[in-house]
């Protein structure tokens, strides 16, 4: 288990972010949203453990957790959801398929090695409710489809706080994993999630503003440029990124689109050990 610190941070009245640190992979984000009826949480973090400490602070808010919206289906977004298992659980359809599936336990305890005792029993919630057009699900925020992290995400938009729970389709200072995604769409999808709010919440890292939606896309798109060659990634903000062996496997999973190739990049099989 990695030491992991987290705090509940107020952004607006009813709306909150749960950050985690030493912002990762392992320790990601989650949207807390307050409505007379109870709370939507927006994912539920890598392990039932993180999402116990989570709900735990959410009980000092006196309401039950009604509803849980997956932005996406990887673990770190969902692992934690069966804390929350009274809760209807949005997400797309894609992510609604992959967890109908038994996920592949020992690669994902090799991806997440600091947790890999708890995810080896690991049990996720599937989706209850999906959701493959923007709808609201209560008067203060509505669910929006996009793309790019996975082929199908989910974002959550609060109007009258000017908040974007941007969830796995945002990483501020951690570069992004887009092993099964499309990094052309996803650059292209962040340039409409800029114009949403003002205040972005990424999936991993901290409470950010349009600007470092604008620096993620920059950076995919250099990976787009890069055509397979991930030297040739240019010097940019992301120099002082953590994880930035992950632009072999952004680099590559390019190449492979350009290709007409979906397949997995061979320097995630390697890091799954597949390979």
């Amino acid at each position: 288990m990695t030491d992991a610190a987290a705090a509940l941070l107020e952004l607006a009245p009813g709306v909150s972010a749960w950050l985690q640190q030493p912002a990762s992979h392992d320790l990601t984000n989650a949207g807390v949203i307050v409505d007379d009826d109870g709370i939507t949480v927006v994912d539920t973090l890598l392990t039932p453990s993180l999402a116990k400490a989570f709900d735990e602070q959410l009980a000092e808010l006196g309401l039950p957790v009604r509803r849980a919206v997956y932005t996406s289906s990887h673990v770190a977004f969902t692992g934690g959801s069966s804390v929350f298992w009274r809760a209807a659980r949005y997400g797309r359809s894609l992510t609604s398929a992959v967890l109908d599936t038994p996920p592949n336990l020992g690669a994902i305890a090799r991806l997440h090695p600091g947790w890999a005792d708890e995810l080896a029993g690991l049990s996720t919630r599937p989706v209850s409710h999906t959701v493959d057009t923007a709808a609201y699900l209560t008067a203060s925020h509505l669910v929006v489809p996009t793309q790019g992290q996975q082929a199908q995400n989910l974002v959550v938009l609060v109007p009258g706080a000017d908040v974007l729970f941007a969830g796995a389709m945002a990483c501020i200072g951690v570069t992004p994993n887009a092993f099964d995604g499309d990094p052309l769409a996803w650059a292209d999808a962040l340039g409409e999630l800029a114009e949403l709010a003002s205040v972005v919440v990424p999936g991993i890292g901290p409470v950010g503003a349009p600007d470092d939606l604008v620096v993620l896309q920059a950076y995919l798109y250099a990976c787009v440029e890069a055509e397979g060659d991930p030297g040739a990634v240019p010097s940019g903000p992301w120099d002082a990124w953590r994880d930035r062996h992950l632009d072999e496997v952004n680099v590559e999973r390019a190449a492979l689109l350009a290709r007409g190739d979906d397949g997995v990049p061979p320097s995630m099989l390697r890091l799954l050990g597949l390979a």
